[in-house]
């Protein structure tokens, strides 16, 4: 199975681990939803925060 990767240094979406770790998201199950990391990664941490601050 394919794995996809946002580089986050480039913007560009990878087919498999081509960049070092520390520059990448990921992986997601398809080119589309690695396209959408950063989007997909602020809405995690949305609901993270909002999780976090009803268990305070």
């Amino acid at each position: 199975m394919t794995q996809w990767w946002f580089n986050n240094k480039t913007g560009e979406v990878e087919e498999g681990a081509q960049s070092l770790g520390s520059d990448r998201d990921g992986p997601f199950d398809s080119r589309e939803a690695a396209a959408r990391a950063p989007e997909i990664i602020a809405e995690r941490a949305r609901k993270w925060a909002a999780e976090e601050a009803e268990n305070r």
